[in-house]
């Protein structure tokens, strides 16, 4: 029986894929049979990311860049293809929500570096990869959104907004590169990352869980894995302009 989420040599992209979320997809990709390049601000946590990549027999390309920096993406993208020929695959991934004291103390260098990371970034990655998949025959973006878009709570307003920025995109990419190129989101609840273990452990926390998320927890890096891998996959090739929840069954705001 055909595996319908094989990706064997298939090229993906994923900003911020040396921790978490992004590591976690990094990871499953490549076990299913991707190769992966790996883009996040640090060079040496990508290579560490790649040789992980690499131990299981695939090809990876470590790249340092900042994508809520415009003039660094598209030496990236041109990098990147230089490197493996094409991209299947584009996710982005790469995200930020600094904790700040107040609303009136949320300095205009916060702003701008929450909107550049978590949807500038992804509007120009997107628009310099899409034409490039079109131009190939096709490909999938993924955007990896959070429900903060749409149940968003005090402390993370910035960060809300341009998640939110992030989802409604997702709708004209697909209409403008359709019907070659899939664009869909992933609004990911709270997951288990390097970000979370400030709040996770609380027992605030524990009980908030118990309260609003049908699963009674925060969710595993690994357990976005299949969301994403179903997006990539021709099993979803009547899947476009969604936006996926996996959030453990988020029952409020």
């Amino acid at each position: 029986m055909r595996n319908i989420l094989d990706m064997t040599d298939k090229v993906v992209l994923i900003t911020g894929g040396s921790r978490g979320l992004g590591r976690a997809m990094a990871q499953g990709f490549a076990e299913h049979g991707a190769h992966v390049a790996i883009v996040s601000r640090k060079l040496g946590a990508c290579e560490s990311a790649a040789r992980e990549i690499e131990s299981l027999g695939r090809r990876a390309f470590p790249y340092a860049c900042h994508v809520g920096h415009w003039d660094e993406l598209d030496a990236m993208v041109d990098a990147v293809y230089e490197h493996f020929v094409k991209v299947d695959v584009l996710i982005n991934n790469a995200g930020m929500s600094p904790l700040y004291p107040s609303l009136t103390e949320v300095t205009e260098e916060l702003f701008d570096k929450v909107i550049g990371v978590n949807f500038k970034g992804p509007f120009r990655l997107s628009a310099i990869v899409g034409p490039r998949m079109v131009a190939d025959g096709g490909g999938s973006i993924i955007n990896i959104s959070s429900t903060a878009s749409v149940q968003p709570r005090a402390g993370v307003a910035p960060y809300a907004g341009a998640k939110a920025a992030l989802n409604a995109i997702t709708k004209s990419f697909a209409d403008e590169y359709g019907p070659t190129v899939r664009v869909n989101c992933i609004m990911a609840g709270p997951f288990l990352t390097d970000v979370s273990k400030a709040w996770a452990p609380s027992q605030a926390f524990k009980e908030r869980a118990a309260r609003d998320i049908a699963m009674h927890r925060a969710g595993k890096p690994e357990e976005i894995v299949g969301a994403a891998l179903y997006l990539a996959s021709d099993a979803a090739s009547f899947t476009t302009g969604a936006v996926f929840p996996v959030e453990g069954g988020q029952l409020s705001g």
